[in-house]
């Protein structure tokens, strides 16, 4: 693959990066990219491939039906090299060979996990391996089933039916192909459980379902796990008590515990415990505590022995597993289980979410893999896929897709008589002075292109990379308007390095938007996302509010935490990690989706109203009024009235 020096970035990056190609070291690259030029990798950026392409077109329109104030964006780059949290996509649990669940996105090549496969007449489950990873960023649906399962995917990927294999959607390239209806039902188990959250209470039912138990434990993997419960941190003390009402984490350790001791795996079955008549009471408690229908079976012995066989088939014994999370796997034994469609996986939607996203995919060995309890095809086979978008990339924050001839490209679409030189938006997608800006330069060609035609433009970006164009931006904000935004989340540096590593400091921002107003260009910040719970007090928003003010800022706006598909599964393993006590007040704000509960969202506009009066950042006809919706903060758009543009959150990655 040789360089096609037509391309100045290309030419002006110069013949040491050529020497850091990754496809000449064999790395495997994106063959199936439209316009690729070539993959390099270099230590300046660790652990990152940048996938230089020829793109046909830089100027994107959003979709019709977007909220949005503006028609038109530009995104030079897809993918970011600042590795943002809140920029992560992959939460849909996938099935693994030994019963658990892992994310999509933190699937590795190589993890053993759950296809399908038909024996005779029937499709069976067996396991298979991990054999690539990506990610590629694409619109994005929603798909909700009868019982309540949802899943996201691009309109290329496929599940299977009652009806055979079916795309999501329609799409550009294909629009005969067989995609789902209403009604469609879908071949699996349905929804898979989440686990438990493995707290004092969860620990002290593990124990006391194993001391309860009709055996001693003998596997290794449940005695290091009652070890740890009784000599790690928040470690427990023997005796442990049955507590007078048991928590539902209780009940779900101690069936866990019981299991772990006693349980049994079957083809077709599960059977709980064996089990003493003593202890059948308190196994029965907790299976009815969490919805579990169950069968008593007397084994007719004098000493009174029963078993528990778990009802309801394999949908059941999974929930059984993911729920209570014994120590213990069910390492394939599911394999040779026959699979099916149920009525309560009936499709009930399918829904454009209006925004494109980073969307995870695996290669397997059988060619599909158990996603959310569905079979789910591999529709991303590195081998045979050929039509990849233009954004494609291997992972969002370290496959970076530039398109390195966006400068030339963006020209001679300006000069299209049919350009009507509408409001142009940049980083609402991804970060345009990502720290690869720094490598590839384009944004200075962008901003003069966009200035020599005449049309207005905005930038929203956490990157300080931006300093740098100052002068330039400075000079043509004299030739048509121009407006700055700048996102500020927190000022805590401990904080931010744990949510946004690879993005420059508070501090630094802060800097950043006090150049820009020392070079006489308007800037407004969004503080955002603010976390309920740990930056939503009075005390820190006064704080960033006041350090915002003191640097001339134009304006602010304060957006609560929006929790996409996709970021939700990490940030909250996150939060339960390092803040458990707030888990509970996060499952009731974002009970019902990505969006804060209305509820929170009019507290804290309430709460932020009055310090952004008194610091002078609130819209100008809300100064001496109650601060409603949020509404982009005044000097981030150019050409278009702030007041008359509410945040549409979910429409902006960058925050």
């Amino acid at each position: 693959m040789s360089i096609d020096t037509s391309s100045n970035v290309c030419s002006t990056v110069g013949v040491r990066w050529d020497s850091q190609r990754a496809d000449r070291q064999g790395q495997q690259t994106l063959p199936g990219l439209p316009g690729l030029v070539r993959s390099v990798e270099t230590p300046e950026f660790a652990g990152m491939v940048f996938h230089e392409v020829h793109a046909r077109s830089v100027l994107n329109k959003v979709p019709g039906q977007s909220p949005m104030p503006f028609r038109w964006t530009i995104n030079p780059y897809r993918g970011c090299s600042h590795a943002c949290r809140y920029c992560l996509a992959g939460d849909t649990p996938i099935l693994l060979a030994d019963g658990r669940t892992r994310p999509l996105a933190e699937l590795r090549v190589g993890d053993e996990i759950y296809g399908t496969e038909r024996q005779g007449s029937r499709r069976r489950y067996v396991t298979t391996r991990v054999l690539a990873h990506w990610s590629t960023v694409k619109p994005a649906y929603r798909l909700t089933l009868r019982d309540g399962t949802q899943l996201i995917a691009s309109a290329d990927h496929r599940f299977l039916t009652d009806r055979g294999w079916r795309h999501v959607a329609e799409s550009d390239e294909h629009r005969r192909r067989a995609v789902l209806a209403n009604g469609d039902k879908l071949v699996g188990t349905g929804a898979f459980a989440a686990a438990p959250k493995g707290r004092v209470d969860y620990r002290c039912g593990y124990l006391s379902g194993i001391a309860g138990g009709f055996d001693q434990p003998t596997d290794p993997k449940v005695i290091e796990r009652a070890r740890e419960f009784l000599t790690g941190a928040d470690s427990i003390s023997l005796p442990v008590e049955r507590p007078l009402v048991p928590s539902e984490e209780w009940h779900k350790g101690f069936l866990a515990g019981v299991f772990d001791v006693d349980g049994e795996f079957g083809r077709g079955y599960l059977r709980v415990a064996r089990t003493g008549r003593a202890n059948v009471g308190t196994i029965s408690e907790a299976l009815l505590r969490l919805d579990f229908q169950f069968v008593l079976e007397d084994q007719g012995h004098r000493s009174g022995v029963q078993r528990v066989r778990l009802s309801g088939g394999l949908a059941e014994h999974l929930r059984f597993l993911h729920t209570v999370d014994p120590a213990r796997d069910g390492e394939r034994e599911l394999a040779g289980v026959a699979i099916r469609a149920a009525e309560r996986l009936g499709l009930e939607s399918v829904e454009p979410l209006g925004l494109e996203m980073p969307l995870f995919d695996i290669t397997t060995g059988t060619g599909d893999f158990i996603a959310n309890g569905v079979v789910s095809h591999n529709c991303f086979a590195r081998g045979s896929h050929t039509y990849l978008d233009l954004d494609s990339g291997k992972d969002f924050d370290s496959q970076v897709v530039v398109k390195v001839n966006a400068v030339e490209v963006l020209a001679a679409q300006l000069r299209s008589p049919r350009w009507t030189r509408e409001h142009v938006a940049m980083g609402t997608n991804t970060d345009p002075y990502q720290r690869a800006e720094g490598r590839y330069k384009l944004m200075p060609g962008i901003i003069r292109a966009l200035a020599d035609s005449g049309t207005p433009f905005n930038i929203l970006t956490k990157g300080t990379v931006l300093s740098r164009d100052l002068p330039l931006l400075r000079e043509v904000s004299a030739q048509v308007p121009v407006g700055l935004g700048v996102s500020i989340a927190l000022v805590d540096r401990e904080l931010q390095r744990s949510l946004e590593p690879g993005t420059a400091s508070p501090q630094a921002r802060l800097e950043l938007v006090r150049k820009i107003v020392d070079a006489g260009l308007p800037c407004g910040v969004f503080v955002a996302p603010v976390l309920p719970g740990l930056t939503d007090s009075i005390d820190r928003l006064d704080a960033l509010l006041a350090a915002i003010a003191q640097t001339g800022a134009t304006g602010a706006t304060v957006l609560p935490l929006h929790l996409r598909p996709g970021a939700r599964e990490w940030f909250a393993t996150w939060l339960a990690r390092e803040h458990p006590e707030l888990v509970p007040s996060y499952r009731q704000i974002y009970a019902r989706g990505a969006n804060a509960d209305i509820r929170y969202r009019r507290w804290l506009g309430r709460r932020v109203g009055p310090l952004l009066r008194k610091h002078g950042l609130a819209p100008k006809e809300a100064r001496t009024a109650r601060v409603e919706e949020p509404t982009w903060p005044e000097g981030s758009l150019a050409s278009i009235p702030e007041q008359a543009a509410p945040v549409q959150q979910e429409q902006l990655e960058l925050l």
